[in-house]
């Protein structure tokens, strides 16, 4: 009765320790330029090397600027340490470097599926909180700290106290102009931020099967919002049809045998888990958030709901302050400063496609500034290649080279204090986009109708 967890565990597990934890087998490691170096110093003064330096990777994403014409120098104090000292730590590994300038470059989540280096049956690690996104290929991939990255670089394991499951069914047909985005923050709204605490989480049911594989990279990317260990989704048509032909992913007879293995990567029928969680995907609606936590969103033509019991009313009062926003206030309408289209959550092409096809032939509103930012160099070309930065750029957006940019304030650049903005990024947090910054986290389309209204709009109510 194995859940697809258990299965990845099981497939992993290669010894206990004497305390009960268990020895897991790493597939991948993928660092950045953040946190890289602080892994890979610490490795080299040990004496310690990379015990398989063809299974680890660095990609240049966090803190690079993504100015066309960039180079090392980044906003952040200190930043351009942070390069080139995890390129030179790197090389000297002998890991492979998705640098700045390089046609792989990009952020972790996006470049490592784009290329197949997550594969089905896979376990993948990264000192970043987001990549559970993998998890949407039929991977078991969580975020680590730097010294778990150090150790999982020398030995190929990690250890691990097993994590209790929870199945998350999304029944029913998403109502037209319903996103992915709009499924996690419909789940996390409605469950609380800590809804997932600790568990590896299986996204399942017939909306989730009927999701293309970029959308369900979004819903997987947002379990770390709901406080979940991880996301996934079981592996099927969909994915392998996405997987074939990547630079990483096996070839020929290989990967006849590999889609015959992975076939097997489903929960069973009678699978037991420990918690389940049902939602009815017919009900949801367009969401944008109006706190500061995801779990703090609703539904785009509600009000400002109010407190429901839920934690302390201090915190739901901070929240409503900080936002300068009040109990029962329209969410729809609101003025905007900035939108920003771009992050791990939603920054690949049909991200940008969707976007792009609501701003064509309109304009940003005056004294909006908006901002796309492709996931990745080749999501950037293969836009570029459909015409899509010359309609962004035809309406009134900055159009970038790809990275995080300003899913957070750690690469330097921000939005003004008290500016409203809203974001297809994945955190509303205070401060997320910059000191004293209100961030509205939505879809793409939201945030492309958004830009052109001058205010919170959902696409369908544009003139």
């Amino acid at each position: 009765m194995p859940s697809l967890f258990d299965k990845l565990w099981a497939l992993h597990a290669i010894g206990q320790t004497p305390g009960g934890a268990t020895i897991i087998a790493i597939d991948r490691v993928f660092l950045h330029e953040r946190t890289g170096a602080a892994a890979l110093k610490s490795l080299a003064a040990a004496g310690r090397t990379v015990a398989d330096p063809r299974r680890a990777f660095v990609a240049m994403d966090h803190i690079v600027d993504t100015f066309p014409g960039r180079g090392d120098a980044t906003l952040m104090k200190g930043g351009t340490a942070f390069i080139t000292e995890t390129r030179e730590a790197a090389r000297a590994a002998g890991i492979t470097v998705f640098d700045i300038g390089h046609p792989d470059q990009g952020i972790v989540h996006v470049v490592s599926p784009e290329l197949g280096i997550v594969l089905p049956g896979l376990t993948l690690v990264a000192p970043d909180s987001h990549t559970c996104t993998q998890g949407a290929l039929g991977a078991l991939a969580w975020g680590i700290g730097s010294t778990e990255a150090e150790h999982a670089l020398a030995t190929g394991t990690l250890r691990l106290q097993k994590p209790p499951t929870l199945r998350v069914h999304f029944e029913g047909e998403l109502a037209p102009g319903v996103t992915p985005k709009d499924m996690a923050l419909a789940l996390i709204a409605a469950h609380g931020s800590a809804g997932g605490q600790g568990h590896a989480v299986e996204f399942a049911g017939s909306a989730v099967r009927a999701l293309p594989m970029e959308g369900r990279m979004t819903l997987c990317n947002m379990a770390t919002e709901f406080a979940a260990f991880t996301g996934m989704i079981a592996p099927d048509e969909v994915t392998f049809a996405w997987l074939k032909g990547r630079r990483y992913a096996p070839e020929g007879a290989l990967w006849e045998q590999a889609v015959a293995q992975w076939r097997g990567l489903a929960s069973d029928a009678d699978a037991v888990f420990d918690r389940e969680i049902s939602m009815d995907a017919s009900a949801i609606r367009p969401m944008v958030s109006w706190g500061t936590s995801p779990a703090q969103s609703a539904p785009l033509g509600s009000p400002v709901p109010g407190f429901s019991g839920a934690g302390e009313r201090a915190g739901y009062d901070k929240a409503l302050a900080y936002m300068g926003l009040a109990e029962g206030q329209s969410l729809a309408g609101l003025a905007i400063d900035g939108a920003f289209i771009g992050s791990c959550t939603n920054s690949r092409l049909s991200d940008l496609q969707r976007a792009a096809a609501i701003v064509r032939g309109r304009h940003v509103a005056p004294g909006v500034r908006a901002i796309v930012v492709p996931g990745s160099s080749a999501v950037k070309r293969a836009a570029e290649a459909l015409g899509l930065d010359a309609v962004f750029r035809d309406a009134g957006f900055e159009w970038r080279e790809s990275g995080c940019s300003m899913c957070f304030f750690a690469g330097g650049e921000s939005f003004g204090a008290g500016e409203r903005v809203i974001s297809s990024t994945n955190r509303n947090f205070e401060s997320r986009q910059g000191p004293g910054t209100r961030t509205h986290i939505a879809s793409p389309e939201v945030v492309a109708a958004s830009a052109v209204a001058g205010c919170i709009t959902a696409p369908g109510d544009l003139a």
